[in-house]
């Protein structure tokens, strides 16, 4: 039989390629659950054809936010103060170009809807407020009755889902979600179908002849169709030559090549279940997608979603520029998480934790003492407002300790103590009893602030130092 396909120039390497074949549905009659890779009473496998496919880096990335909506399923929900507050800091962080794209809210609760008419009525450009409903006629009632631009809809995409939740077939579901999104466009809004466990989804047999007919609805209503392909169980891995549907990259793929869902509608949704949020959400950038969603400190479902913060500097690594995102901000956030919201954030966090910048070894602090790059990823003074700090033990010494106190409280000029002031020779004093009566650990900093008052009591020091 004579092949029918074209051969067509890509415009992505200027080299001739045969016309990709057309996905049609595959309409099973039982539910295809991947139970090779995914037995269920065993650990879940990863497996290898050794597909290659290439990079492509977008010109433009982003971030995009779930705090309000993803993050607000795993705690006490925020106020709307709270919210309209965290908005307020994201719009900060985001910079002037609005690296942070977007922010999406529930709808459903009187609070929720309250936040996000405080939130429109700042005016921002970015983020830009959007929405998350469900495939319900019912539930877009209330974008419509908001005003949204944009709203997330739920087309879950597994068969996990499609027949053990929905009870439907693949046909019957594809059609559901196809009204609603008609609908949706019907009044001008544009959709973001955000196809819900993307990594036990038969790739080739319906997440890619639905996004066909997604991009056939979006070039009939010209309005953009976002696609936002949720690894809901954070099984994606981002290994070459892993098999879909775990392999990020072949998704991103099979969505921009074989879909032709352009980079710019396209983002990533992960979750941190092995621990492979942020390496899984750099990967989606790689290999097309524009966008990647995000919480705030990673707070959502179960292990939680990608951390934005995490993002931010991953965006920075990779586009060798901040693009204007103001990064201080990022500390502000987790103090006020911390004092305003009462949420606890592990100490050894990255960029963001307690710890995350406090040597403790004593060869190191002495390194550190020396040079702080030797021991401190890059100047968290200048892009966090943290100085690295040193935790004291007993080979902290003077210098270490003066060094702990200048650093915790901010102390410059004449304010700055040095080896010779006589708080630190006190607490010195203090440090080395400790360690003469046996003790093996490092100070704690609620120690140290504790014999730090007992001096300033002790002394009479005045109350601008140390606070």
């Amino acid at each position: 039989m004579e092949e029918s396909r074209k051969v067509i120039l890509n415009p992505q390497n200027n080299l001739l390629q045969l016309e990709e074949h057309l996905y049609p549905l595959v309409d099973v009659t039982r539910p295809n659950t991947f139970r090779n890779l995914f037995p269920y009473d065993e650990i879940p496998k990863i497996a290898f054809n050794d597909r290659i496919v290439p990079h492509h880096f977008p010109e433009k990335i982003w971030i995009t936010d779930t705090t309000f909506r993803d993050g607000q399923q795993s705690r006490a929900p925020y106020t709307t103060e709270q919210i309209v507050t965290i908005f307020d800091y994201l719009h900060r962080l985001g910079g002037p170009k609005g690296i942070i794209k977007q922010s999406e809210f529930f709808l459903y609760s009187k609070k929720d809807r309250d936040a996000v008419y405080k939130c429109m009525e700042k005016g921002y450009e970015f983020p830009e407020v959007t929405s998350w409903i469900r495939a319900s006629k019912k539930d877009f009632e209330l974008v419509k009755e908001i005003g949204m631009k944009e709203t997330g809809i739920l087309v879950s995409c597994s068969d996990y889902h499609i027949f053990y939740k929905m009870k439907m077939t693949r046909r019957e579901v594809m059609n559901h979600y196809l009204s609603v999104v008609r609908e949706c466009l019907e009044t001008g809004i544009a959709p973001r179908c955000h196809l819900e466990d993307i990594t036990r989804s038969d790739i080739h047999g319906f997440v890619i002849p639905f996004c066909l007919e997604l991009m056939k609805l979006s070039e009939e209503y010209k309005i953009p169709v976002k696609i936002r392909a949720c690894d809901t169980m954070g099984y994606g891995v981002n290994f070459p030559g892993a098999v879909i549907p775990r392999s990020v990259q072949g998704i991103i793929y099979g969505l921009t090549t074989h879909a032709g869902v352009p980079s710019e509608m396209l983002e990533w949704h992960g979750h941190n279940d092995f621990y492979k949020a942020v390496s899984n959400s750099t990967t989606a950038w790689l290999y097309g997608a524009c966008g990647i969603n995000t919480s705030l400190f990673g707070i959502g479902e179960r292990t939680g979603n990608t951390p934005l913060e995490a993002m931010v500097f991953e965006y920075a690594q990779l586009k060798g520029t901040l693009d204007g995102m103001d990064t201080t901000v990022i500390t502000e956030l987790a103090e006020y998480f911390t004092k305003e919201i009462g949420y606890h954030i592990p100490p050894r966090t990255p960029f963001v934790g307690k710890n995350f910048n406090v040597t403790r070894a004593g060869i190191h602090a002495d390194g550190l003492l020396k040079n702080e790059e030797i021991y401190n990823i890059f100047d968290t003074g200048k892009f966090l407002n943290r100085q690295a700090l040193v935790s004291v033990s007993n080979t902290s010494g003077l210098a270490g300790i003066a060094h702990w106190i200048n650093s915790y409280f901010k102390l410059k000029g004449n304010d700055a103590v040095d080896k010779s002031s006589p708080v630190v020779v006190k607490v010195k004093e203090w440090v080395d009893k400790e360690y003469d009566e046996g003790r093996v650990t490092v100070i704690t900093d609620e120690e140290l602030i504790q014999i730090i008052n007992d001096v300033k009591s002790e002394m009479s020091i005045g109350e601008n130092k140390f606070q």
